[in-house]
């Protein structure tokens, strides 16, 4: 059994894909994340380019609202701890502040809400080597679903729905990494910032 928990904790799979969710939900929890709801959302991609850069990247809060689709902006308040506002299904805001809880460079952030948060999370986000491919980034996520059933159903109604919206962060994340910049369509300008809002 501990060899079977140990290949596990050396996967680079994310955790939302074990066999054994609550296990998984419960391991991740119980290590770095400090629990802050009843959900759990994790993904991964690889990215070609050095770790160290990508975690500097991420690190630097206020590079992420052009990659994290739903974030308006985050306010660093200070080296530990942040402001973020969000787009909730339905067109309105939630905010809260949020505090690193543990920083290991070039390997790891991880992430609580304070106490009064719209949506209470915590989560974290793993930089991985992965040889000449570059780096697997892993983003975990922990989290209380507002309204409950209902906002579930106004998450994927609004394309909003956690699982979904992770995704495509660490693809734009992947994009901006590699390229310098983020795929867009072909809308315009106007178009994308009435979208934005």
């Amino acid at each position: 059994m501990a060899d079977t928990m140990n290949r596990a904790s050396q996967d680079d799979a994310p955790l939302s894909t074990a066999n054994n969710e609550r296990e998984a939900m419960d391991r991740a929890t119980d290590s770095l994340i400090v629990r802050r709801g009843d959900k759990l959302v994790a993904r991964a991609v690889t990215i070609n380019s050095p770790r160290d850069e990508c975690y500097a990247f991420w690190r630097d809060f206020s590079n992420l609202p052009p990659i994290l689709d739903n974030v308006v902006r985050i306010e660093v308040l200070d080296r530990e701890r942040s402001h973020w506002v969000v787009k909730s299904p339905g067109g309105g805001l939630v905010e809260w502040d949020s505090r690193i809880t543990e920083d290991r460079e070039g390997e790891l952030i991880a992430w609580a809400s304070e106490e009064g948060a719209d949506i209470p999370n915590s989560g974290r986000i793993e930089f991985r080597d992965a040889g000449n491919r570059g780096t697997v980034v892993v983003a975990t996520i922990n989290y209380d679903q507002p309204f409950g059933t209902f906002g579930r159903v106004l998450s994927r109604i609004f394309q909003r729905e956690p699982k979904m919206q992770a995704q495509r962060d660490l693809r734009r994340f992947k994009q901006r990494m590699e390229t310098g910049e983020i795929a867009t369509s072909s809308r315009t300008r106007q178009q994308l910032e009435e979208e934005r809002n």
